[in-house]
């Protein structure tokens, strides 16, 4: 995946979580038992909106560390499904239709 894709994904899921009225909120504990779907979704906002960070300063690796942490996220609340996900990181003229 390249620059642009990378931002192009990151804007994906930008929308999406403002489509869901989620804000963006570093929730540390979030892990801990009993912690809200919500809360979860927060901080992966809060996620995206540093990797913007990472990609200017070339942290790609890191960059895509936390995009796969992310999706996994928006897997488990059921946000989307494997392919959906798989397709958001696949070159437009490689996305498989449905």
């Amino acid at each position: 995946m390249d620059i642009p894709k990378i931002l192009e994904v990151i804007n994906t899921y930008r929308e999406a979580f403002e489509s869901m009225g989620i804000r963006p909120e570093r929730h540390p504990d979030w892990l801990k038992p009993g912690s809200s779907k919500e809360a979860a979704l927060a901080h992966c906002y809060y996620m995206i909106n540093q990797m913007e960070n990472f990609v200017e300063e070339k942290r790609i690796e890191k960059v895509f560390r936390w995009l796969g942490f992310v999706q996994g996220i928006l897997w488990m609340t059921e946000q989307y499904t494997i392919d959906e996900l798989k397709n958001h990181n696949r070159p437009d003229k490689e996305k498989k239709r449905p």
